[in-house]
């Protein structure tokens, strides 16, 4: 899968304000996803809100790996240079 494919895959299926997707092989995808909804929710219900949209493609296989990092916008805007964004 392209980086662009997962990253649609999540800004249509999730309400955030941004995603990164970076992957060197289209199989392994790191993941930065950014929204308020990740304000209220436990670590463990973010990384399932953000798998339950690609579940299909780590299903058949076109996405082998994720590592997912979650941030609310005013979280983002503090850690994003650490990221290198």
């Amino acid at each position: 899968m392209e980086n662009s494919e997962v990253q649609a895959v999540l800004m249509q299926a999730l309400p955030l304000e941004e995603v990164h997707v970076l992957s060197n092989d289209g199989s392994h995808f790191q993941v930065i996803a950014v929204g308020e909804m990740f304000g209220e929710l436990s670590r463990v219900k973010k990384q399932q809100a953000v798998y339950a949209p690609l579940m299909e493609y780590i299903a058949d296989n076109r996405i082998h790996a994720v590592s997912i990092k979650t941030y609310t916008p005013a979280e983002w805007a503090r850690d994003r240079k650490l990221n290198g964004f």
